[in-house]
Parts: C-alpha cells; structure tokens; sequence
C-alpha cells in the first residue's frame, strides 16, 4: 500500500492508495511544529476509526512547506520502515521535467498537479487549483510543466481585507444574489466572487490565446465547484488530482527501479 501526503500551506492530506483507489483520506491543519510520533498517533487513530488495516510498503511527499518535511521523513522511516519520496528532491523524477526558466524551482503541488492531470486528461491544459493561492499551471502536449499564473487565493483576499481595514468583517465566500451589494458583507461577497470569476476568466483566456490553441481548463481544490456554478469556468473538476499526481510519480519511479 503506498501512503500519499500532500502538505499544502494551510491543510495536508493523507491517503492511502492500493494500486487501484483510494482507500481513505485525511485531512491535518498544516504544523511545523508537528513530530513524526504525533502525525503517527493522529493517522493511526483515524486509519482506525475505519477500520483500515493494512501494511504501508511506499510513501510519497509533496509539501509546499519545508520545515514539516523532515518530521514527515522520520515518520515513513520509523513507522513505516520506508524511505520516501520528495517531490522536487533528488531521488524523486519526474515523467517529464519541467522546462522553465534556468535555475526556477518549480513549487511540488504544481509538479504534482500537472503529472496527474497528464496522465487523466492528456496534454495542453490549464489547471485552476484554489488553494491558499489560486495557481494556474500550462501544461504542454507531452505533459512537460511549462510556466503558469499565481494570484492570491480567495480565503487570503478575504482576510487581508478584514486585516486592512478594520471596519471590514470576516466573511464566508459564497454566490451573492445580486452584484451590487446593500449591506457590508454582500459587498464584500460580490467583489470577491465577481473578481475572481472575472480574474479565472481572462487568464485562462489570455492563456489559450498566447499558446494559440485550443486548451482544456481544469479545476480542483474545494472552491472550484462554487465558482462553476456562475458560469462555465472549466471544462472538467478533478478533486483528488494532486493526491493522484503522487500515485503517478511514485509508479513513475518504481517503473525506473523494476
């Protein structure tokens, strides 16, 4: 069984993959303070709670987030008796590498994604991911990372407005019923959806029409569904995509060694 964990900024994921699905998935606040024997305790409870019994034999990481990598590293060795894989670390390659500007380190998530995204839907793409940041990442016809977008993410603009201005309140993203706003909050509401629906738009269109062709928009990350009822933003949502991406890695991988 290999145990998945994508360490994004805000939340990591945890999931357990037989070679044909996923058995079960996770979800853990993101802590650097966080030790290999607590993320064992926290994962066993929860492998547990639905009664998932089985043997560990491979790990992979992704983390947009350096300082939790080691105790993520101590926790497949000393629990799982396994070496991991590190997105983005050598040891670890990738189907086909990026072909970005010399010297760029290209974040994991966006390595990940794009592997997985290949492997379920071919080439020339743009994946949406509205994470902690809203990413768009081109992916080339043999499936290369060739260069993206990053924007601040939706949760993100709604807290640096309240932390800006302080007569502004904490709001929760949603569809407002009418652009313009009666009411604080509605105000808020519609220029925060409204903007990003404007901003996916004319990036991914900007996007289509630099690379002159015809490319398929794909989303994922949990805000991709409420902003696809305004309109159709995307051709296809893709929940699990980056937790796929380290499945396609790591058979990348085992592929090489076999």
């Amino acid at each position: 069984m290999l145990l998945t964990i994508d360490c994004g900024n805000t939340n990591t994921v945890f999931a357990i993959w037989d070679g044909a699905r996923f058995l079960a998935n996770w979800r853990i606040a993101t802590d650097p303070r966080r030790t290999a024997d607590e993320y064992f305790t926290w994962l066993r409870t929860m492998m547990q709670l639905q009664a998932i019994d089985v043997a560990v034999t491979g790990c992979i990481v992704s983390s947009t987030v350096p300082r939790v990598v080691f105790n993520l590293r101590v926790l497949c060795d000393r629990y799982f008796d396994t070496r991991p894989l590190v997105v983005g670390k050598p040891g670890c390659d990738l189907p086909v590498p990026p072909r970005v500007d010399a010297g760029t380190q290209v974040g994991p998530d966006r390595l990940v994604n794009t592997a997985g995204a290949f492997d379920r839907h071919g080439g020339d793409l743009v994946i949406v991911d509205f994470g902690t940041a809203t990413t768009f990442d081109v992916v080339d016809g043999d499936g290369a990372y060739v260069g993206g977008v990053i924007a601040p993410g939706v949760n993100l603009s709604l807290e640096a407005l309240h932390m800006a201005a302080a007569a502004l309140p904490h709001v929760d993203i949603t569809r407002p019923q009418r652009v313009v706003g009666t009411n604080t909050v509605a105000c808020m509401q519609s220029g925060i959806f409204w903007g990003y629906v404007g901003l996916v738009k004319e990036i991914t269109a900007r996007i289509t029409a630099e690379r002159d062709r015809p490319m398929t928009i794909v989303s994922t990350g949990g805000l991709a569904p409420l902003f696809q009822q305004s309109e159709r933003l995307f051709d296809l949502w893709d929940e699990d995509l980056t937790i796929h991406g380290l499945t396609v890695i790591h058979a990348f991988n085992e592929s090489l060694t076999a």
